[in-house]
């Protein structure tokens, strides 16, 4: 992995969190962790804890604290830790019912445009507000698409001071195959939510978007690029169009069936420590 400016890798992540606040989320750090949330959007994407990092002996306090934090709200996080993962909260996390992914999740970073001069693929292009309701179509669920979309409007049309959203749509034969929304914060803009129509995967679409958006700075003038990839087969695509692995990640989820609980907490015993006393 390759090694590059920490303030930079820092950069990318909290442009990630800033785009989940711009979208409705909300970030609350607590010691060790930044708890990301969005109440009104359920997925994984928009619900996670980000580990800085944990002692063996806080780890109870730390996890009862973020567990109940989405509990509370009937939310489903993930908890993303840095890899290697340190055994105590490994075995904490799997008693607590999670169980880690197959693969770990990579942030890769790429700088300016990129290193061989293709032109930027025919039928890809920015999309237009008018089709904001195309642009949703390729993420949510049914009951989650009028919330992303005011979301998206409001961040699209009408953004804070340093961000920026620019949503890109790539067509074939006059038909919408697949989009990305690239979100700027500050000097790092996020390539996020990457997808393709079922029925044009493996056509190339992905690709196509991803590489329009560094061939044309889609992002503005200076930006550095980030993007996520959750399989080695993607890692290695994403090295190909010129991005470089800066930071992994092992993921945690909960099973379908598990239960939001925490576990019954062991039974109450004397104080383990008590202040000196003043004698009398």
């Amino acid at each position: 992995m390759r090694v590059v400016d920490p303030l930079a890798t820092e950069a990318a992540l909290a442009t990630e969190r800033q785009f989940v606040l711009s979208l409705g989320g909300s970030a609350l750090e607590i010691a060790g962790a930044t708890l990301v949330t969005h109440e009104k959007l359920p997925a994984p994407r928009f619900n996670f804890v980000q580990v800085t990092g944990v002692g063996a002996e806080r780890q109870t306090a730390f996890f009862e604290r973020a567990l109940d934090h989405y509990f509370q709200r009937a939310l489903r996080p993930t908890f993303r830790i840095p890899d290697p993962v340190p055994a105590h909260l490994d075995s904490a996390l799997r008693r607590f019912g999670f169980r880690p992914a197959e693969d770990p999740l990579v942030l890769l970073c790429a700088e300016g445009l990129p290193a061989d001069s293709a032109p930027p693929p025919e039928g890809v292009r920015t999309a237009r507000s008018s089709e904001v309701d195309l642009v949703v179509s390729f993420w949510t669920h049914e009951a989650e698409r009028p919330e992303l979309r005011a979301a998206l409007e409001v961040v699209w049309n009408h953004p804070n001071p340093d961000e920026q959203l620019v949503p890109v749509v790539g067509y074939r034969a006059a038909r919408p195959v697949s989009a990305a929304l690239v979100y700027r914060y500050r000097s790092t803009a996020g390539i996020y939510a990457v997808a393709t129509q079922p029925l044009s995967r493996g056509q190339g679409g992905a690709t196509d978007v991803v590489r329009y958006v560094r061939a044309t700075s889609v992002g503005g003038p200076g930006a550095q690029y980030s993007i996520f990839a959750d399989s080695p087969r993607l890692e290695r695509h994403l090295e190909a169009l010129g991005f470089r692995a800066v930071r992994r990640f092992r993921i945690y989820e909960l099973p379908r069936g598990a239960e939001l609980a925490l576990p019954p907490a062991s039974p109450s015993g004397p104080p383990r420590w008590r202040p000196p006393r003043a004698p009398r």
